[in-house]
């Protein structure tokens, strides 16, 4: 296999860039989620997976002003707006200008406070129960629910699943493969299977077909100069179904992952609709659209 494409989001839940390099870490691509949007009335760390209350952050866009280079400091990110006006990371008016766009009171944080959590929607399809989407005994076990809508939301720690002082919601690097986008094509055509719903790192194409990825966890592989081991299955969520740049809203590109791969999680625990797969970064090093990925083992 070899990779096609690369992704870092510069801040979490916008909009991110398409990088032909990256220098690859513990930390995940050199730069990957620098930056989140903190809610200060409630404490959270702002997702995407809220769509209540945060879906427009996927209207904003965020790229590094300059290339993030391994031993010194991140260069400032830039932030465009969905009016199409830009502001930096270091501009003194950029909490003011997103609070004022996401209508709550905001700010953009480099370093999860001690403590923060995340929210997580899991939506109601009128012919899909939740527990095709995440296992029964998590959904019972949440702190909170939408009173408009009345779909369930999980609560968790920032620090529960992710690097320490990082932004992951569970894992630093996000691998998914085009022969995975292929086969959801062929069980729902209708639909709209573009990587970017799905947020990836490193996007791999080869030969084999189907969900090649679901056989992966527990092995180890080279990517580039980056020896990565696979850890579990990534297990998808409302984000995927929500407009983004310019792909349109499409509820068929989670229910169809439901249907048909769903995988259980040790890690996690139960059984979960997934796409892709997850890694730690075992070896730290570079790597580049065109580089091979050896075969997982």
């Amino acid at each position: 296999m070899t990779v096609v494409s690369l992704h870092r989001y510069p801040v979490k839940s916008m909009l991110g860039e398409t990088v032909s390099r990256s220098t690859v870490t513990g930390r995940g691509l050199l730069g990957d989620r620098a930056f989140a949007v903190h809610d200060v009335e409630s404490g959270t760390v702002a997702s995407a997976k809220v769509p209540r209350l945060w879906a427009r952050l996927l209207e904003f866009s965020a790229r590094f002003a300059g290339e993030p280079e391994p031993g010194r400091p991140l260069p400032e990110v830039e932030i465009r707006f969905p009016d199409g006006s830009m502001l930096r990371s270091d501009d003194p008016g950029v909490d003011t200008a997103l609070s004022a766009v996401l209508g709550r009171e905001v700010r953009l944080i480099a370093e999860p406070p001690e403590g923060s959590q995340f929210e997580e929607v899991w939506p109601q399809f009128d012919d899909l129960p939740v527990d095709r989407l995440a296992p029964e005994q998590l959904i019972a076990g949440t702190t909170a629910r939408h009173e408009d809508s009345g779909e369930r939301v999980s609560r968790f720690d920032v620090s529960q699943f992710g690097a320490p002082g990082t932004f992951f919601d569970l894992a630093t690097l996000h691998v998914l493969t085009e022969s995975t986008l292929d086969r959801l094509r062929e069980l729902a055509p209708h639909a709209t299977f573009d990587a970017r719903r799905y947020r990836p790192n490193i996007v791999l194409r080869g030969p084999d077909a189907g969900f090649v990825e679901n056989d992966w966890p527990g092995a180890e592989a080279t990517i580039g100069g980056v020896g990565v081991r696979y850890s579990f299955a990534t297990m998808r969520c409302v984000m995927t179904t929500l407009a983004q740049g310019d792909l349109e809203s499409d509820p068929d590109t989670l229910r169809t992952v439901a249907r048909h791969n769903r995988i259980e999680i040790p890690q996690i625990g139960g059984v979960w609709a997934c796409a892709g797969v997850y890694a730690d970064v075992r070896t730290d090093g570079e790597v580049a659209v065109g580089d091979e990925h050896t075969e997982p083992g």
